[in-house]
C-alpha cells in the first residue's frame, strides 16, 4: 500500500490545531471540489480535467486511467498522483517505481516552492497542479465537514453514558458551549466566503450549496461558478442544460427524488425568477431579524422562545420573500442555519443572530442527533422541541471525543 496514503499535515485552526489527511484531498479531487476552471499547472499551462481517473485503492498510482487536456489541446491519459507537498513524490521512492510509469499529473495540496519539480521515470519531469488556490472551502471547512459527514454515515448510535448521568442543567450548559464554538466557526467560514466572493456570489454560493444537500455540495459550487448571479437573474440559465453538464459528477446513489440536483436546479431557476435580487434582500430582513433577537425576554425553553421572537412567521417570511416560496420544509430551515444567519452575522456586526440560529427548526440532521437528544430528553417534542443549536451542540460534542481519542 502506498505510505501516502496515511500522510496528514497538522494545521492551527480556530479552536486549536487539527489534522488535514492525504485521503481528504485525494476525495477532493475525485470530488473536483475545487475551481477546475481556473486550474493551472506549476508551470503556467492551462488544464482541462475531463476524468479525474479512479480512485486505486491497491498500491500504486491514487487515480487510474485519468484524462486530462493541457494548453495546446494536447490530451493525455494516464495516472494522478496525490501528495500533500511537493516532496512527499520523493520522500516516498515513486520515480524508482515502476508501478508509477504511467503518471501524467502530480496533484498537490501546498503550492510548491521556487524551482521545485517533480521527476518521474527517467528524470522526465511531470506537471505539476497545487490545489490550495483553487479549493472552494477554507481547509478547516473541508476537516470539519469531512468529520460531520462520517458522523452522518453511521447507523444511530447510543449516545455515550456520560451524558446520560449529567444534570439536566449541566447536559444544557455543555451542549450550549459546544453550540457556540459550531456557531462561531460557521460565521468564520461564512466570513472567508464573503471576503473571497463578495456579498452577492457569497449567497448564491451558499444557497446552491445548501441545495446541493450531503452529497452534490461540489457540483453545484462548480455551478455556482460557472454561471454567477447576473446570469440567473436575466432568466438566462436553462437548468436542465446545466445538470447534462455535469454529467456523471452527480451523486444520485442514495439521493431522494426530492434532493436530485435536477429538481434542485430547476427550483432555483424558479427563485431567482421570482426574487433576482435577493440577497439584497437578505440584508433587510438581517435588520429584522437582529430586532427580533435583540427584544428582552424571559423566555427559557425553545417554544417559549420561538412565540416570543416570531420564528414561525420569520420562517415565512425567509421562504416568501427570499426564496419567492419555491424553496421549503427543511431544506429552507437548512439554507437559513447553514447560509444566510452565519452570512448575515459578517455583516451585521454582532451575535443576535444566534438566539435565532439556536431556536431555529432543526432543518436536515443527522438521525444520530436528533434519536439521541430525544433519549437523553433534551427534545421532547413539547416544551423542548426539536432545535437547530442543541443538535449543533451534540454534533460539536460528539466531533470533539472522537479528537480526543
Amino acid at each position: 500500500m502506498d505510505l501516502s496514503a496515511h500522510s496528514v499535515t497538522e494545521i492551527q485552526g480556530l479552536y486549536g490545531a487539527y489534522t488535514f489527511p492525504e485521503k481528504l484531498l485525494q476525495k477532493i479531487w475525485l470530488r473536483g471540489d475545487f475551481d477546475r476552471s481556473a486550474a493551472v499547472t506549476a508551470d503556467g499551462r492551462g488544464l482541462t480535467i475531463i476524468h479525474p481517473g479512479k480512485w486505486n485503492f491497491l498500491g500504486g498510482p491514487d487515480f487510474k486511467g485519468a484524462r486530462l487536456r493541457f494548453d495546446g489541446g494536447v490530451e493525455l491519459h494516464g495516472d494522478v498522483e496525490v501528495h500533500l507537498r511537493v516532496g512527499d513524490w520523493d520522500a516516498h521512492r515513486h520515480a524508482a517505481d515502476s508501478a508509477y510509469d504511467g503518471v501524467i499529473l502530480h496533484v498537490i495540496l501546498f503550492p510548491p516552492g521556487p524551482g521545485r519539480v517533480t521527476r518521474g521515470a527517467q528524470g522526465r519531469e511531470l506537471p505539476i497542479l497545487a490545489l490550495l488556490p483553487l479549493l472552494h472551502h477554507d481547509l478547516e471547512e473541508f476537516a470539519a465537514d469531512e468529520a460531520v459527514e462520517k458522523l452522518a454515515n453511521r447507523a444511530v448510535a447510543r449516545i455515550p453514558e456520560e451524558l446520560g448521568r449529567l444534570p439536566a442543567d449541566e447536559l444544557d450548559a455543555l451542549l450550549q458551549t459546544h453550540a457556540a464554538q459550531r456557531w462561531a466557526q460557521k460565521v468564520h467560514f461564512a466570513r472567508l466566503r464573503v471576503q473571497r466572493l463578495g456579498w452577492e456570489s457569497a449567497c448564491h454560493h451558499a444557497a446552491l450549496d445548501v441545495l446541493g444537500y450531503r452529497y452534490n455540495r461540489a457540483p453545484m459550487l462548480r455551478v455556482a461558478g460557472r454561471w454567477p448571479l447576473a446570469e440567473w437573474s436575466h432568466s438566462a440559465i436553462d437548468p436542465q442544460a446545466i445538470y447534462l453538464c455535469e454529467g456523471d459528477h452527480w451523486s444520485l446513489q442514495g439521493v431522494r427524488p426530492a434532493n436530485h440536483p435536477r429538481r434542485r436546479l430547476h427550483q432555483y431557476a424558479e427563485w431567482m425568477r421570482v426574487r433576482p435580487e435577493w440577497p439584497a434582500g437578505v440584508k433587510v430582513l438581517g435588520l429584522k431579524l437582529s430586532l427580533a433577537a435583540a427584544s428582552p425576554s424571559n423566555a427559557t425553553t425553545t417554544r417559549e422562545q420561538r412565540r416570543v421572537l416570531g420564528l414561525g412567521a420569520l420562517r415565512s417570511e425567509v421562504a416568501q420573500t427570499i426564496c419567492g416560496g419555491a424553496l421549503m420544509g427543511t431544506r429552507l430551515d437548512n439554507l437559513v442555519c447553514d447560509g444566510l444567519l452565519p452570512l448575515l452575522a459578517t455583516v451585521m456586526g454582532d451575535q443576535s443572530q444566534i438566539k435565532l440560529w439556536h431556536h431555529w427548526f432543526a432543518g436536515d440532521l443527522p438521525p444520530v442527533l436528533v434519536t439521541g437528544l430525544r433519549r437523553l430528553g433534551v427534545f421532547d417534542g413539547h416544551l423542548r422541541p426539536a432545535c437547530h443549536g442543541a443538535a449543533q451542540g451534540l454534533m460539536g460534542w460528539l466531533l470533539a471525543r472522537e479528537a480526543r481519542t
